[in-house]
């Protein structure tokens, strides 16, 4: 499912025209970011949660040259779903 795809299935649905959908949309995503950048964990249940993952910089190497580089530290999202979208993701057919 797209973003577009989402808008149009949450206008349909909610019986909202396609600019209301599409800024709730906006609005909804938008929200979870700044959460996630302000290091904030974000949960919606029977869904998953979202938080921040810090990884160390580390020496790496180059794979073409085999020379070492520098990996700076860096902050990633991490999503870990829930035990009911893992349940209903396995039942479907």
């Amino acid at each position: 499912m797209t973003k577009t795809e989402l808008i149009e299935a949450l206008s349909n649905e909610a019986g909202l025209i396609r600019s209301k959908g599409k800024e709730i949309v906006k609005v909804f995503f938008g929200e979870i970011s700044n959460a996630l950048a302000n290091n904030d964990r974000v949960e919606i249940r029977g869904f998953g949660s979202s938080k921040i993952k810090h990884s160390d910089g580390y020496t790496g190497k180059n794979p073409k040259t085999g020379e070492p580089i520098k990996v700076n530290p860096k902050k990633l999202p991490f999503f870990k779903c829930s035990k009911e979208l893992k349940e209903i993701v396995d039942t479907h057919k």
